[in-house]
């Protein structure tokens, strides 16, 4: 016998093997054809109506691979100035602040409570 769960009352209920294999109402279907990609299409500059549509900005890869392979010792993640070491001692300084408070927090908490 084929039990399943009775949406009105909650609790099992003797079935149809139909039924119990797609519980719910759920069948089996052959998916629908998918819908063709909505940025697969290029975007075009209001000036280039007329003409073959072309991608919005330059690649800037190869300008980027000679600035990151270059060997000249610097890690990676500060090899374009100013604006990454700000930011990686901005990180550093958060993470390490972060990490002395919770240590506070921890000590704050193991301490016992005063009676009054």
């Amino acid at each position: 016998m084929y039990y399943k769960v009775s949406g009105l009352t909650g609790r099992l209920a003797g079935s149809t093997p139909l039924s119990a294999y797609t519980p719910q109402g759920l069948r089996a279907s052959v998916p629908p054809e998918p819908s063709p990609m909505i940025f697969a299409t290029p975007t075009k500059v209001v000036s280039e109506v007329g003409h073959a549509a072309q991608y919005m900005g330059s690649n800037r890869v190869p300008e980027l691979q000679k600035i990151f392979q270059k060997s000249d010792g610097i890690p990676v993640h500060l090899k374009r100035g100013v604006m990454d070491k700000l930011l990686y001692r901005t990180t550093m300084g958060l993470t390490i602040g972060g990490a002395l408070y919770c240590l506070v927090a921890l000590y704050i908490a193991a301490q016992p409570r005063k009676a009054e």
